[in-house]
């Protein structure tokens, strides 16, 4: 069964995400509710943190910075984020069924 912080549309990988900045470390802490909780060292200044996030996932997902975009969220903690044919995947997130 699908959780709801997560959604594939064909190859592109939808996630729900809660942002905590000034963490002590990169790193998915796992699925909160509706939302995947990444903690950032970054400061949620001038789109830092949104900047670092999309570097962090596509490193995370082994895709190019391009194939990663924020759809919503720019000046919030709850973000939502596109990834376009992930190589991998965030624990907890299946294979798409094509």
């Amino acid at each position: 069964m699908p959780e709801s912080w997560y959604r594939w549309q064909n190859k592109v990988l939808i996630l729900n995400i809660r942002v905590q900045p000034r963490a002590s470390c990169n790193e998915i802490a796992g699925p909160v509710g509706d939302h995947l909780k990444i903690r950032l060292t970054t400061p949620p200044v001038d789109g830092k943190a949104n900047k670092h996030l999309l570097e962090f996932l596509a490193k995370t997902c082994g895709v190019s910075k391009n194939q990663v975009e924020l759809l919503s969220g720019a000046g919030a903690r709850n973000k939502r984020v596109r990834i376009t044919a992930p190589k991998k995947l965030p624990e907890g997130v299946p294979a798409p069924e094509l």
